[in-house]
């Protein structure tokens, strides 16, 4: 293994990996699908810029951040052994769209990417309800706040949203609320009528009790190297549909309600901000959560992860509910806009630059056993 090379499927955050990486010296590898490489071998792919000065001196500039484009018919490929053994000699970044376009085949990222992988590809899978461990497990082994469940929609006795793989995408998720039983059925025949979901998916769909508040995701980073825990940024999600409707006044959020469903598809990130006397909280929680994938998938969390709450309104006072989470990278390059990575180090630091500062780390002190999987 080389581990001056970093690589990182080419969607969701891979840009954030390779910047950080290369300002630290690294090489960069990007993994990608026919028809979606122009991003990574054209726009942002790693060049030199030269500058003539008075008197005829040169000097060169490098721009962008991939180095390298390894172009798959499919994503799934990556799994062939001819491409892994392209891939043996670095050091794999995994995000959310690794485990989406791989079909959330976690038996095979497991037991069949023998890529180095930074972190702990066993905890990948807890994003999945019907795994296990999965968040459930970690959050209740924490004592962590978080929605009620109702297995059984007869059982929906207040407000609550299903999740719901669609039909066209099972990578996304169909949303929709309902109050009662009756409401769950009404709505969920109408998107099984029209082809949005499936009674199959249904039947697998989350229902968990909505909650009201103000949505934060609390971006963490856990160094096994130095045994520490930071706050790199927080950040809220922009989805659609959602985003369009609640710009309109009331009266035509209703009349578009009439023919539209709302769709909470992710379409990217805003910076926010949370008051400094929720940190020691969120703090609290980050622990917590640290120990119980300690002891629940060991060697649990290695790097980044995400606790996706909601802040909620007292009396007595204000808490923080987490409503899903996430063990590796984060999908919002944009958390380093706000100031928690800047209150630790002088300077904003991007989960990817603070990834790469891991690795950098782990090289110099031989510890790089601490940190893949």
């Amino acid at each position: 293994m080389n581990p001056q090379i970093i690589s990182v499927l080419g969607s969701h955050s891979a840009l954030d990996i390779c910047r950080g990486a290369k300002n630290l010296g690294f090489k960069t590898l990007v993994v990608t699908q026919k028809g979606r490489e122009k991003t990574y071998t054209e726009y942002y792919k790693t060049s030199f810029s030269r500058h003539t000065h008075a008197g005829g001196s040169q000097t060169f500039d490098t721009i962008g951040c991939v180095d390298e484009c390894l172009i798959l018919e499919r994503f799934y490929d990556i799994l062939k052994p001819e491409i892994q053994d392209k891939l043996k000699s670095t050091i794999f970044i995994p995000n959310r769209s690794f485990e989406a376009y791989l079909k959330f085949d976690y038996e095979s990222i497991k037991n069949k990417f023998n890529v180095p992988i930074f972190g702990n590809k066993y905890l990948l899978s807890l994003e999945e309800r019907d795994q296990t461990p999965n968040q459930y497990n970690i959050l209740q082994n924490a004592e962590i706040r978080f929605p009620k469940h109702f297995r059984d929609p007869q059982s929906i006795d207040r407000l609550c949203i299903i999740k719901v793989s669609e039909k066209a995408r099972e990578y996304e998720r169909a949303f929709f609320l309902s109050s009662s039983y009756t409401e769950y059925k009404q709505k969920s025949n109408q998107m099984i009528s029209s082809g949005k979901i499936t009674q199959e998916a249904l039947d697998k769909a989350i229902i968990e009790e909505f909650v009201l508040g103000a949505s934060v995701n609390f971006n963490f980073f856990y160094s096994p190297v130095s045994d520490r825990l930071e706050l790199i940024g927080t950040d809220t999600r922009r989805q659609t549909n959602l985003e369009g409707i609640l710009r309109l006044p009331a009266i035509s959020q209703s009349e578009i309600l009439a023919g539209h469903s709302v769709t909470y598809e992710e379409a990217g990130h805003i910076a926010v901000t949370v008051l400094e006397s929720l940190l020691e909280k969120a703090f609290e929680l980050g622990k917590r959560f640290i120990q119980a994938t300690q002891e629940l998938c060991p060697p649990g969390i290695i790097g980044p992860f995400a606790l996706q709450s909601m802040i909620t309104a007292g009396p007595p006072k204000k808490d923080i509910v987490v409503i899903d989470v996430s063990a590796r990278m984060p999908g919002s390059p944009g958390i380093n806009a706000t100031p928690y990575s800047t209150y630790l180090y002088g300077e904003p630091i991007s989960m990817g630059m603070r990834v790469a500062m891991e690795i950098q780390a782990a090289i110099g002190l031989n510890k790089l056993n601490l940190i893949l999987t």
